[in-house]
Protein backbone atom coordinates (compact mmCIF):
# COMPACT_ATOMS: atom_id res chain seq x y z
CA UNK A 1 0.00 0.00 0.00
CA UNK A 2 0.94 3.81 -0.85
CA UNK A 3 0.51 6.29 1.93
CA UNK A 4 0.37 10.25 1.86
CA UNK A 5 0.90 11.80 5.31
CA UNK A 6 -0.42 15.33 5.06
CA UNK A 7 1.46 17.44 7.45
CA UNK A 8 4.83 17.02 8.90
CA UNK A 9 4.74 18.56 12.41
CA UNK A 10 4.93 16.22 15.40
CA UNK A 11 1.81 13.84 14.40
CA UNK A 12 2.88 13.34 10.66
CA UNK A 13 6.08 12.75 11.27
CA UNK A 14 5.29 9.95 14.05
CA UNK A 15 3.11 8.75 12.06
CA UNK A 16 5.49 8.36 8.43
CA UNK A 17 7.86 6.45 11.75
CA UNK A 18 5.17 3.76 11.92
CA UNK A 19 5.05 3.29 8.57
CA UNK A 20 7.93 2.45 6.88
CA UNK A 21 8.04 0.13 10.08
CA UNK A 22 5.06 -1.88 8.34
CA UNK A 23 6.15 -4.70 5.87
CA UNK A 24 3.23 -3.56 4.08
CA UNK A 25 3.59 -0.37 3.07
CA UNK A 26 5.49 0.29 0.19
CA UNK A 27 6.04 4.16 -0.10
CA UNK A 28 5.09 6.97 2.30
CA UNK A 29 4.96 9.82 0.75
CA UNK A 30 5.29 13.02 3.30
CA UNK A 31 3.72 16.36 2.35
CA UNK A 32 4.32 19.47 3.92
CA UNK A 33 4.93 22.98 3.41
CA UNK A 34 8.08 23.15 5.12
CA UNK A 35 9.93 20.60 3.42
CA UNK A 36 13.72 21.63 5.21
CA UNK A 37 11.84 20.04 8.54
CA UNK A 38 10.36 17.21 6.98
CA UNK A 39 13.70 16.10 5.25
CA UNK A 40 15.82 16.54 8.11
CA UNK A 41 13.46 13.85 9.83
CA UNK A 42 13.74 11.69 6.58
CA UNK A 43 17.25 12.43 6.80
CA UNK A 44 17.20 10.95 10.40
CA UNK A 45 14.84 8.27 9.43
CA UNK A 46 16.91 6.81 6.87
CA UNK A 47 14.18 4.64 5.21
CA UNK A 48 14.17 4.61 1.07
CA UNK A 49 10.49 3.93 1.81
CA UNK A 50 9.75 7.58 2.68
CA UNK A 51 9.59 10.90 -0.01
CA UNK A 52 9.20 14.63 0.71
CA UNK A 53 6.54 16.59 -1.29
CA UNK A 54 6.61 19.96 -0.83
CA UNK A 55 2.51 21.04 -0.55
CA UNK A 56 0.18 23.71 -0.08
CA UNK A 57 -2.64 22.77 1.03
CA UNK A 58 -4.37 25.84 0.14
CA UNK A 59 -3.54 25.09 -3.47
CA UNK A 60 -6.26 22.40 -5.04
CA UNK A 61 -4.46 21.78 -7.71
CA UNK A 62 -1.36 20.28 -5.50
CA UNK A 63 -3.39 19.21 -3.09
CA UNK A 64 -5.16 16.51 -5.35
CA UNK A 65 -1.89 15.83 -7.23
CA UNK A 66 -0.68 14.58 -3.75
CA UNK A 67 -3.46 13.25 -2.72
CA UNK A 68 -3.73 11.35 -6.14
CA UNK A 69 -0.34 9.61 -5.38
CA UNK A 70 -1.79 7.44 -2.42
CA UNK A 71 -4.09 4.80 -2.01
CA UNK A 72 -4.63 6.05 1.76
CA UNK A 73 -4.19 9.48 3.03
CA UNK A 74 -3.51 10.42 6.77
CA UNK A 75 -4.86 14.15 7.19
CA UNK A 76 -2.45 15.09 9.86
CA UNK A 77 -2.64 19.09 8.83
CA UNK A 78 -5.18 21.72 11.24
CA UNK A 79 -8.69 20.27 11.05
CA UNK A 80 -9.86 23.40 8.69
CA UNK A 81 -8.53 21.34 6.27
CA UNK A 82 -10.28 17.91 6.51
CA UNK A 83 -13.72 18.44 4.77
CA UNK A 84 -11.58 19.67 1.36
CA UNK A 85 -8.87 16.52 2.20
CA UNK A 86 -11.90 14.44 2.12
CA UNK A 87 -13.67 16.04 -0.13
CA UNK A 88 -10.85 16.03 -2.77
CA UNK A 89 -9.71 12.16 -1.71
CA UNK A 90 -13.38 10.77 -2.76
CA UNK A 91 -12.83 12.35 -6.34
CA UNK A 92 -9.84 9.93 -6.93
CA UNK A 93 -10.89 6.73 -4.82
CA UNK A 94 -8.53 7.30 -2.14
CA UNK A 95 -8.86 6.28 1.61
CA UNK A 96 -8.73 8.99 4.68
CA UNK A 97 -8.29 8.97 8.02
CA UNK A 98 -8.32 12.20 10.22
CA UNK A 99 -7.17 13.54 13.51
CA UNK A 100 -10.43 15.33 13.78
CA UNK A 101 -11.83 18.77 14.43
CA UNK A 102 -15.15 19.44 16.82
CA UNK A 103 -14.86 23.02 16.33
CA UNK A 104 -16.70 24.34 13.41
CA UNK A 105 -18.41 20.95 12.28
CA UNK A 106 -15.63 20.08 10.55
CA UNK A 107 -16.04 16.26 11.74
CA UNK A 108 -19.85 16.23 10.43
CA UNK A 109 -18.68 17.81 7.21
CA UNK A 110 -16.47 14.82 6.69
CA UNK A 111 -19.73 12.43 7.70
CA UNK A 112 -21.88 13.71 5.79
CA UNK A 113 -19.85 12.45 2.86
CA UNK A 114 -21.28 8.57 3.60
CA UNK A 115 -23.19 8.28 0.89
CA UNK A 116 -20.81 9.57 -1.53
CA UNK A 117 -17.83 7.67 -0.43
CA UNK A 118 -19.93 4.15 -0.21
CA UNK A 119 -20.74 5.10 -3.93
CA UNK A 120 -16.77 5.73 -5.03
CA UNK A 121 -15.88 2.73 -2.61
CA UNK A 122 -14.15 4.86 0.00
CA UNK A 123 -13.61 4.69 3.45
CA UNK A 124 -13.64 7.78 5.24
CA UNK A 125 -12.68 7.73 9.16
CA UNK A 126 -12.47 11.41 11.31
CA UNK A 127 -11.46 11.53 14.94
CA UNK A 128 -8.61 9.25 14.89
CA UNK A 129 -6.51 10.88 17.94
CA UNK A 130 -6.72 10.35 21.56
CA UNK A 131 -10.27 11.69 22.69
CA UNK A 132 -11.75 11.72 20.21
CA UNK A 133 -9.89 8.66 18.66
CA UNK A 134 -8.48 5.85 21.14
CA UNK A 135 -11.56 6.88 23.56
CA UNK A 136 -14.24 6.15 21.00
CA UNK A 137 -12.47 2.74 19.87
CA UNK A 138 -12.48 1.40 23.39
CA UNK A 139 -16.04 2.57 23.72
CA UNK A 140 -17.36 0.86 20.36
CA UNK A 141 -15.63 -1.95 21.15
CA UNK A 142 -16.39 -2.49 25.03
CA UNK A 143 -19.85 -1.45 23.54
CA UNK A 144 -20.37 -4.17 20.91
CA UNK A 145 -20.10 -6.97 23.74
CA UNK A 146 -22.48 -5.96 25.76
CA UNK A 147 -26.37 -6.28 24.61
CA UNK A 148 -27.38 -3.05 26.21
CA UNK A 149 -25.35 0.05 26.93
CA UNK A 150 -26.17 1.86 30.32
CA UNK A 151 -23.46 4.75 31.50
CA UNK A 152 -20.11 5.46 29.53
CA UNK A 153 -17.55 7.62 31.97
CA UNK A 154 -13.97 8.43 29.41
CA UNK A 155 -11.48 10.41 31.47
CA UNK A 156 -8.16 11.28 29.55
CA UNK A 157 -5.55 13.48 30.37
CA UNK A 158 -2.03 14.62 28.80
CA UNK A 159 -0.26 15.25 31.78
CA UNK A 160 3.63 16.34 32.84
CA UNK A 161 5.48 13.24 34.41
CA UNK A 162 6.99 15.74 36.84
CA UNK A 163 4.72 18.79 37.36
CA UNK A 164 5.87 22.26 38.08
CA UNK A 165 4.28 24.83 39.28
CA UNK A 166 2.19 27.16 38.74
CA UNK A 167 -0.05 24.86 36.50
CA UNK A 168 1.55 21.39 36.45
CA UNK A 169 0.67 21.60 32.90
CA UNK A 170 3.11 21.25 29.76
CA UNK A 171 1.39 21.64 26.77
CA UNK A 172 1.26 19.12 24.02
CA UNK A 173 -1.34 20.30 21.30
CA UNK A 174 -2.19 23.97 20.92
CA UNK A 175 -2.77 26.55 23.52
CA UNK A 176 -5.40 28.20 21.66
CA UNK A 177 -7.17 24.18 21.84
CA UNK A 178 -6.57 23.87 25.49
CA UNK A 179 -8.25 27.31 25.57
CA UNK A 180 -11.20 26.18 23.28
CA UNK A 181 -11.41 23.23 25.31
CA UNK A 182 -11.51 25.10 28.64
CA UNK A 183 -13.96 27.94 27.35
CA UNK A 184 -16.62 26.12 25.47
CA UNK A 185 -19.18 24.17 26.83
CA UNK A 186 -19.23 20.13 27.60
CA UNK A 187 -21.76 18.07 25.89
CA UNK A 188 -23.21 15.36 28.35
CA UNK A 189 -26.17 12.69 28.78
CA UNK A 190 -28.11 12.53 31.86
CA UNK A 191 -31.11 10.79 32.45
CA UNK A 192 -31.13 9.94 28.75
CA UNK A 193 -31.31 13.75 27.65
CA UNK A 194 -28.22 15.56 26.00
CA UNK A 195 -26.90 18.38 28.34
CA UNK A 196 -24.25 21.85 28.06
CA UNK A 197 -22.32 21.90 30.81
CA UNK A 198 -20.14 24.05 32.33
CA UNK A 199 -16.06 23.26 31.13
CA UNK A 200 -13.85 22.53 34.08
CA UNK A 201 -16.54 22.33 36.55
CA UNK A 202 -18.02 18.94 38.44
CA UNK A 203 -14.10 18.09 39.71
CA UNK A 204 -14.00 14.79 40.95
CA UNK A 205 -10.56 12.85 41.64
CA UNK A 206 -9.27 9.16 39.97
CA UNK A 207 -6.54 7.01 40.87
CA UNK A 208 -4.15 6.24 38.49
CA UNK A 209 -0.82 3.66 39.83
CA UNK A 210 2.20 5.54 39.65
CA UNK A 211 0.56 9.03 39.38
CA UNK A 212 -1.33 8.91 42.60
CA UNK A 213 -4.99 10.88 42.48
CA UNK A 214 -5.65 13.43 39.59
CA UNK A 215 -8.80 15.35 39.57
CA UNK A 216 -11.06 15.56 36.35
CA UNK A 217 -12.98 17.95 35.15
CA UNK A 218 -15.34 18.78 32.29
CA UNK A 219 -13.98 19.93 29.18
CA UNK A 220 -15.26 20.24 25.42
CA UNK A 221 -15.06 18.18 22.36
CA UNK A 222 -13.97 15.04 24.00
CA UNK A 223 -17.03 13.49 23.43
CA UNK A 224 -17.46 14.78 19.54
CA UNK A 225 -19.45 11.93 17.88
CA UNK A 226 -20.41 9.74 20.73
CA UNK A 227 -23.23 11.27 22.34
CA UNK A 228 -25.00 10.46 18.77
CA UNK A 229 -24.34 6.70 18.32
CA UNK A 230 -25.13 6.39 21.85
CA UNK A 231 -27.91 8.52 22.59
CA UNK A 232 -30.07 5.89 23.79
CA UNK A 233 -27.65 5.43 27.15
CA UNK A 234 -28.70 6.70 30.42
CA UNK A 235 -25.04 8.69 30.87
CA UNK A 236 -22.39 9.58 28.86
CA UNK A 237 -19.99 11.58 30.21
CA UNK A 238 -16.44 12.82 29.23
CA UNK A 239 -13.60 14.64 31.36
CA UNK A 240 -10.03 15.48 31.39
CA UNK A 241 -7.36 14.52 34.05
CA UNK A 242 -5.20 16.94 35.04
CA UNK A 243 -2.58 17.78 38.49
CA UNK A 244 -5.08 18.41 41.22
CA UNK A 245 -5.87 22.32 41.62
CA UNK A 246 -4.86 22.64 38.09
CA UNK A 247 -8.72 23.36 37.23
CA UNK A 248 -9.53 26.18 39.90
CA UNK A 249 -6.46 28.15 38.57
CA UNK A 250 -7.65 28.36 34.97
CA UNK A 251 -11.53 28.78 35.97
CA UNK A 252 -10.07 31.76 37.48
CA UNK A 253 -8.34 32.94 34.22
CA UNK A 254 -11.31 31.99 32.03
CA UNK A 255 -13.90 33.54 34.38
CA UNK A 256 -11.94 37.07 34.01
CA UNK A 257 -12.12 36.54 30.30
CA UNK A 258 -8.55 36.02 29.93
CA UNK A 259 -9.67 32.85 26.99
CA UNK A 260 -12.59 34.99 25.15
CA UNK A 261 -11.19 35.41 21.81
CA UNK A 262 -12.87 38.84 21.05
CA UNK A 263 -12.63 40.33 24.80
CA UNK A 264 -10.01 43.61 24.88
CA UNK A 265 -8.68 45.90 27.01
CA UNK A 266 -7.38 49.43 26.39
CA UNK A 267 -3.37 49.81 28.02
CA UNK A 268 -1.58 52.95 27.15
CA UNK A 269 -3.83 53.83 24.66
CA UNK A 270 -3.47 50.85 22.68
CA UNK A 271 -6.10 48.12 22.27
CA UNK A 272 -4.63 44.77 23.72
CA UNK A 273 -6.56 41.40 23.12
CA UNK A 274 -6.66 39.06 26.59
CA UNK A 275 -6.56 35.84 24.77
CA UNK A 276 -3.33 37.31 22.96
CA UNK A 277 -1.77 38.36 25.97
CA UNK A 278 -2.32 34.95 28.19
CA UNK A 279 -0.92 32.53 25.07
CA UNK A 280 2.09 34.86 25.16
CA UNK A 281 2.50 34.19 29.42
CA UNK A 282 1.84 30.79 29.31
CA UNK A 283 3.59 29.47 26.03
CA UNK A 284 7.41 29.89 27.49
CA UNK A 285 5.72 28.59 31.21
CA UNK A 286 3.96 25.37 29.57
CA UNK A 287 6.07 24.51 26.76
CA UNK A 288 6.91 20.90 27.39
CA UNK A 289 10.50 21.04 25.74
CA UNK A 290 12.58 18.23 26.67
CA UNK A 291 10.66 17.36 30.04
CA UNK A 292 8.70 14.00 30.18
CA UNK A 293 4.76 13.76 29.30
CA UNK A 294 2.70 10.81 30.29
CA UNK A 295 -0.85 10.14 28.57
CA UNK A 296 -3.62 8.47 30.88
CA UNK A 297 -6.67 7.11 30.37
CA UNK A 298 -9.69 5.13 31.29
CA UNK A 299 -12.80 3.67 29.87
CA UNK A 300 -16.19 2.32 31.65
CA UNK A 301 -18.30 1.24 29.46
CA UNK A 302 -21.35 -0.20 31.88
CA UNK A 303 -24.59 -2.53 31.03
CA UNK A 304 -26.13 -5.98 30.75
CA UNK A 305 -24.81 -8.73 28.99
CA UNK A 306 -26.96 -12.02 29.31
CA UNK A 307 -29.16 -10.47 31.79
CA UNK A 308 -26.01 -9.78 34.19
CA UNK A 309 -24.85 -6.22 34.87
CA UNK A 310 -20.72 -5.79 33.80
CA UNK A 311 -18.31 -3.00 33.35
CA UNK A 312 -15.84 -3.36 30.55
CA UNK A 313 -12.73 -0.88 31.99
CA UNK A 314 -9.95 0.15 29.66
CA UNK A 315 -6.74 1.52 31.20
CA UNK A 316 -3.65 2.98 29.41
CA UNK A 317 -0.80 4.57 30.60
CA UNK A 318 2.09 5.69 27.99
CA UNK A 319 5.25 7.70 28.72
CA UNK A 320 7.51 9.72 26.37
CA UNK A 321 9.64 7.44 24.56
CA UNK A 322 13.60 8.05 25.70
CA UNK A 323 14.67 6.47 22.69
CA UNK A 324 13.60 8.57 19.91
CA UNK A 325 12.45 11.28 22.09
CA UNK A 326 8.59 11.20 20.78
CA UNK A 327 6.42 12.67 23.36
CA UNK A 328 3.67 10.21 25.37
CA UNK A 329 0.57 12.03 23.07
CA UNK A 330 2.43 11.84 19.49
CA UNK A 331 2.83 8.03 20.64
CA UNK A 332 -1.13 7.38 21.39
CA UNK A 333 -1.97 9.75 18.56
CA UNK A 334 0.08 9.09 15.61
CA UNK A 335 0.23 5.48 16.12
CA UNK A 336 -3.87 5.44 16.50
CA UNK A 337 -4.14 6.93 12.62
CA UNK A 338 -1.15 4.98 11.31
CA UNK A 339 -2.46 1.48 12.88
CA UNK A 340 -6.22 2.48 11.19
CA UNK A 341 -4.82 3.57 8.29
CA UNK A 342 -3.30 0.54 7.81
CA UNK A 343 -6.70 -1.67 8.71
CA UNK A 344 -7.81 0.09 5.60
CA UNK A 345 -4.90 -0.76 3.76
CA UNK A 346 -4.63 -4.65 4.72
CA UNK A 347 -8.74 -5.05 4.45
CA UNK A 348 -9.30 -5.42 7.88
CA UNK A 349 -11.45 -3.04 7.80
CA UNK A 350 -13.52 -3.25 4.26
CA UNK A 351 -16.68 -1.21 5.05
CA UNK A 352 -17.04 1.45 2.59
CA UNK A 353 -18.60 5.23 3.40
CA UNK A 354 -17.73 7.79 6.53
CA UNK A 355 -17.83 6.36 9.76
CA UNK A 356 -16.76 8.05 13.43
CA UNK A 357 -13.97 4.95 14.80
CA UNK A 358 -16.26 3.68 17.58
CA UNK A 359 -18.75 2.40 14.49
CA UNK A 360 -15.76 0.87 12.65
CA UNK A 361 -12.75 0.26 13.96
CA UNK A 362 -11.85 -3.53 15.61
CA UNK A 363 -11.30 -2.75 19.25
CA UNK A 364 -9.71 -6.25 19.82
CA UNK A 365 -7.30 -5.80 16.38
CA UNK A 366 -6.63 -2.04 17.47
CA UNK A 367 -5.38 -3.28 20.98
CA UNK A 368 -3.30 -5.64 19.81
CA UNK A 369 -1.71 -3.74 17.47
CA UNK A 370 -1.03 -0.57 20.11
CA UNK A 371 0.42 -3.49 21.96
CA UNK A 372 2.89 -4.15 19.34
CA UNK A 373 4.11 -0.17 19.33
CA UNK A 374 4.88 -0.13 22.99
CA UNK A 375 1.22 1.19 23.95
CA UNK A 376 -0.48 -1.15 26.26
CA UNK A 377 -3.98 -1.03 27.13
CA UNK A 378 -5.71 -3.27 29.69
CA UNK A 379 -9.29 -4.72 29.76
CA UNK A 380 -10.53 -5.21 33.27
CA UNK A 381 -13.76 -6.73 33.64
CA UNK A 382 -16.41 -5.71 36.17
CA UNK A 383 -19.30 -8.41 36.92
CA UNK A 384 -22.16 -8.10 39.49
CA UNK A 385 -24.18 -10.42 40.96
CA UNK A 386 -27.08 -12.25 38.01
CA UNK A 387 -30.02 -10.46 37.35
CA UNK A 388 -33.00 -12.15 36.85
Amino acid sequence: MKIVVLGAGLMGKQAARDLVEEEAVERVFLADRNISQAKLFCEQLGSDKLEVLKLDAADDAALAETINKGDIVINALFYTFNEKVAATALQYGVHVVDLGGHIGGATDAVLDMHEKAQQQRVTLIPDLGVAPGMINILTGYGAGKLDQVSDIRLYVGGIPLHPEPPLEYNHVFSLEGVFDHYTDKSHVIRSGKLLEVESLSEIEHVTFKNFGELEAFHTSGGTSTLTDTFSDVDSLEYKTLRYKGHAKKFKLLVDLGFTDRKKTVEVDGREVNLRAVLKAVLEPITALGDKQDAVVLRVLVSGVKEGEEITYEYNMVTVKDPKTGVTAMARATAYTISVVAQMIGKGIIDKRGAYPPEMIVPGDAYIEEMAKRGVNIEETVHRSAFQS
